[in-house]
């Protein structure tokens, strides 16, 4: 098998946000401990179910990115930006609803609307 790599603009911006849903993925999965601490969420002492939690969301993201890489497919890329974009407005609405309006959140909702941009971009040819 032979690593591949578009030759077009929009599609290595869609490849691009694969590898960083991967990148955020694989942090997620082994390293929840740091991923927690930028959530600000820490476990309750003597139960730690919550590195659970991070693990398998991270698996989720890292296994969603590698299936978007390896099949390059639109409709993959599609699913995925659809998945980035109700992301987004589930932090939306956490941000107006429950005052949610840290740093990490609006930094989160600005990378989660940026890969969904570079995605979705690319599937109904935008760039």
């Amino acid at each position: 098998m032979e690593f591949y790599f578009p030759t077009e603009f929009g599609e290595q911006m869609a490849f691009v946000a694969g590898c960083v849903t991967i990148a955020i993925g694989l942090l997620l999965m082994f390293v929840p401990g740091y991923a927690a601490r930028i959530y600000n969420l820490m476990p309750i002492e003597g139960c730690r179910d919550g590195y659970g939690l991070f693990r398998s969301i991270g698996g989720f993201f890292a296994g969603s990115g590698i299936a978007a890489i390896m099949l390059a497919q639109p409709t993959i890329y599609m699913t995925l930006g659809g998945a980035y974009v109700l992301a987004a407005f589930g932090r939306f609405l956490s941000i107006l609803s429950d005052r949610a309006g840290s740093v990490i959140n609006l930094a989160m909702l600005v990378v989660e609307l940026a890969l969904a941009a570079m995605m979705l971009a690319y599937v109904f040819q935008l760039v």
